[in-house]
């Protein structure tokens, strides 16, 4: 057998790179090539970034991008330089959680939890354009997400519930607040 040597290709540049992820200004040198995905994944820490099929087909890695709903695998790291990029970790305010991630736990709209990123952020931006959006808008919203768990439907109730909290102004209390006593008889004579 002959084996012929390929020649390498050279190394991509490194690029300084400034975006403000998540009201966090970050400032790095990245690959000129590099992918969204990797740099906030690898090098800005922001782990709740999903990687799913590369190719821009299930939504797990989406992320906004000054607002607006964007693919991380398919984006590379440069077009978003000098941008706010909101990751599924910018949704809460502090221990405030965002309602759509309020009621993706009580609505069962998570299940395993792999494709829950991708949806809460293409929703949060849905909900920040359209508080009150009918079905037929939230499954417009959701079609380039994938979830193999919940049906959608649980997805669903669980925007029309977020939209509901939006629409009668209730805030969304401490997620760290006690919910309940763990030892209620602890103590107790």
């Amino acid at each position: 057998m002959v084996q012929f040597r390929l020649p390498m290709l050279p190394a991509a540049d490194e690029v300084p790179w400034s975006v403000v992820v998540n009201d966090e200004e970050v400032s790095l040198r990245i690959e000129s090539n590099a992918i969204l995905l990797d740099v906030l994944r690898d090098q800005a820490g922001s782990l709740g970034t999903k990687r799913g099929c590369d190719m821009g087909t299930c939504g797990c890695c989406s992320v906004l991008i000054d607002g607006v709903p964007r693919l991380s695998c398919l984006t590379l790291a440069q077009e978003a330089s000098g941008c706010s990029i909101t990751t599924v970790e910018g949704l809460a305010d502090g221990h405030h959680l965002h309602p759509i991630q309020r009621t993706f736990t009580e609505c069962g709209g998570s299940q395993c939890g792999f494709c829950t990123p991708g949806f809460l952020v293409v929703i949060s931006a849905l909900l920040e354009d359209n508080p009150t959006p009918d079905d037929t808008e939230i499954k417009t919203a959701i079609e380039g997400n994938l979830c193999r768990c919940t049906g959608y439907q649980q997805i669903v109730d669980s925007v029309r519930a977020a939209s509901d909290i939006l629409a009668s102004g209730e805030a969304v209390g401490d997620s760290t607040a006690a919910k309940s006593d763990p030892n209620p008889s602890y103590g107790a004579d």
